[in-house]
């Protein structure tokens, strides 16, 4: 035995009517399901919605009209088809029971070859509106993965740009990763906690974790003797290394004039030149203070502090977490709380437990990695 067409409700409260759909479409290879009153309609679409549903009007309790309503109120029911079938013929009857929902309507006395064409009609409307959101979302989905091989291609890209202007430094390498992981998981928390409203968010959060990396790209302008050198810089030098943040700024911008809509080289503008901009107004390039030194640039100075102290230096041991921690709340002679944003500050020291976790995961890690190479 074939299976059946299609489910039917058919819904009426006249017993004959119910009897002869019944038997017709079940005739021509339907399964029909009649049931004599609205409420009863919803019950059945409740337990086992039908492809399709055949509805009268005036009916005791809940008419037709209230029973169309209620199904295309409900997300779960509203592309079933609703066929009226109605002995009432004037056209604010048909024009109200299309403003219900109905996407037809069939008059009484009816000839069952004109409702088994129009359920026909509907049931392959609502196939191909099937088959046609089936198509839609394997597009949307290959569109979206064609879109995040691109992103990761590009991310990838900006990493690999960084990382050539880090090569130039003794680092292990880790530094990256670990402003990385310290500007991500730092907005998620503001973010948590609503200190920035309408101005972190997801997208933000993925944005500044991919352009945190640019900071340093302008010291491949800085002449080795500068970069490298293993003692205290001269005045004289530390002015030529303060060139490294407007000198990369400039770099992306150039970058920016050709990808204007890419937001992960506009932050990292942002990033680059004011990352050593101070909220007391003490930083450099521009002297910027308060609110006016850009939110991801703010986000990053404070994780870029906590690496720099935990980090060893020709010219200076590494920190402890604690230590560092303690010279970013409360000052030692070279960094100092004034230096960042409060409420930036405030969510620090909540959640620096986590930036212990990250320096000791891409620390040993590095650490790791360097030991095994040969």
């Amino acid at each position: 035995m074939s299976e059946p067409k299609a489910d039917i409700l058919i819904v009426d409260d006249t017993l004959a009517n119910l009897r002869l759909l019944g038997r017709m479409l079940a005739k021509q290879g339907y399964r029909p399901c009649p049931v004599p009153s609205g409420a009863l309609a919803l019950q059945a679409v409740e337990a086992e919605p039908p492809d399709l549903i055949l509805l009268d009007i005036n009916m005791p309790g809940m008419n037709g009209y209230e029973v169309c309503a209620k199904l295309k109120a409900d997300s779960r029911f509203r592309d079933i088809p609703v066929i009226f079938i109605s002995a009432l013929g004037e056209t604010e009857d048909k024009l109200r029971a299309f403003s219900a929902g109905g996407v037809d309507y069939v008059s009484k006395p009816f000839h069952f070859e004109e409702v088994e064409a129009r359920i026909t009609t509907h049931l392959n409307l609502r196939a191909l509106r099937k088959e046609l959101e089936r198509h839609n979302r394997h597009l949307s989905e290959l569109v979206a993965e064609q879109v995040k091989e691109i992103s990761e291609a590009h991310r990838a890209t900006i990493f690999a740009i960084a990382k050539i202007a880090e090569s130039r430094d003794e680092d292990t390498g880790a530094h990256l990763f670990r402003v990385r992981q310290y500007c991500r998981v730092l907005a998620a928390h503001l973010d948590g906690r609503n200190a920035f409203p309408r101005r972190i968010g997801r997208d933000f959060i993925d944005i500044i974790e991919w352009a945190s990396p640019l900071h340093d790209i302008g010291k491949v302008c800085i002449p080795d003797a500068v970069l490298l050198k293993r003692e205290p810089l001269t005045p004289d030098e530390w002015t030529v290394m303060k060139t490294h943040a407007a000198a990369g700024a400039e770099t992306l911008e150039s970058v920016l004039v050709e990808y204007p809509r890419n937001a992960s080289v506009r932050m990292g503008v942002e990033i680059a030149r004011s990352h050593h901009e101070r909220w007391d107004g003490g930083g450099y390039p521009e002297g910027l203070a308060g609110e006016a030194i850009p939110l991801a640039a703010r986000i990053f100075a404070i994780g870029d502090q906590y690496d720099a102290l935990r980090s060893l230096r020709p010219y200076k041991p590494g920190f402890s977490h604690e230590k560092a921690v303690r010279a970013i709340v409360k000052g030692d002679g070279r960094t100092s709380p004034d230096h960042f944003d409060p409420r930036i500050l405030a969510a620090f020291r909540e959640m620096e437990g986590e930036f212990a976790r990250i320096w000791d995961r891409f620390t040993l890690e590095a650490e790791s990695s360097t030991c095994s190479s040969p």
